[in-house]
């Protein structure tokens, strides 16, 4: 069973997975993984390569059908709706950023911001100019509305990217692998930048990744995937579990770094 920090008693479930299975045809990529992301959580999906983080999070978008198991948003069993059902609930409630930022390189960033708002927002063009100023600007872009992807930095690529999954205002946020690629203060920034969008749109973040600069510095929740045993292992605030953990696992990998750096400390 995985160990769990306590969940605090005030704070409801947003989000809940129950007993879900991944698969592959035959092969079973992961198991029996049971959590809780309470509302207002930045939760961090970490583990090791090759444990299903980023599969994880496919599958609680729709992109990948469980084998078997629950996923429930507030009281909507998003695994037994339809597809019409589904596509009309994220469109409503979630912004998904992926890991390589998935802009479209023919379209400016206010091109891209603005694709989803013209999709499903009803907008009038001019709401939607609006729109799309205020969330380059929450993203420190404002001014690169006219900018191609390709003239851009990664980092700002990034935060575009992070712009355009805000765009219509989701109380649920989920980004893969947001720091990969960028340099330790893009990341650092990028960081800051994540727990500001939480704030301000007072929203439920989900967030899979491996870097622990990251992990400690925005997660107050989430669970770790080993690739072994094909399952979830620990549950709770990462900084609680790397001081209290008892699993090897866990302790190496949320410690990886420390005695090193105690040696030559």
């Amino acid at each position: 069973m995985a160990e769990q920090t306590p969940a605090p008693r005030e704070r409801d479930s947003h989000i809940r997975v129950r007993n879900l299975t991944i698969a592959f045809g035959s092969y079973v990529l992961m198991h029996d993984v049971s959590f809780d992301v309470h509302r207002g959580d930045i939760f961090v999906i970490m583990g090791g390569s090759g444990c299903g983080k980023s599969t994880l999070l496919r599958t609680m978008v729709g992109l990948k059908e469980p084998a078997k198991g629950d996923i429930y948003y507030g009281d909507f069993n998003f695994t037994a709706a339809t597809e019409e059902q589904r596509g009309a609930f994220l469109r409503r409630s979630c912004g998904i950023s992926y890991q390589g930022g998935a802009l479209w390189s023919s379209m400016t960033l206010a091109e891209n911001v603005a694709l989803p708002l013209t999709e499903f927002s009803g907008y009038s063009a001019a709401e939607i100019r609006r729109q799309v100023s205020l969330k380059l600007a929450l993203v420190g872009l404002r001014g690169f509305e006219d900018y191609y992807p390709s003239q851009i930095s990664g980092g700002m690529q990034k935060r575009a990217a992070l712009a355009r999954a805000m765009a219509l205002d989701p109380e649920i946020l989920f980004f893969d692998e947001p720091s990969a690629g960028l340099d330790p203060i893009s990341s650092y920034r990028l960081d800051r930048l994540i727990l500001e969008l939480r704030h301000s749109l007072q929203a439920t973040v989900m967030i899979v990744t491996h870097e622990l600069p990251s992990i400690f510095a925005i997660a107050n929740n989430g669970i770790m995937l080993d690739a072994e045993t094909r399952t979830m292992i620990a549950q709770g605030d990462p900084k609680v579990l790397a001081a209290t953990s008892k699993d090897p696992k866990v302790i190496e990998f949320l410690n990886r770094g420390q005695e090193r750096t105690q040696r030559h400390a």
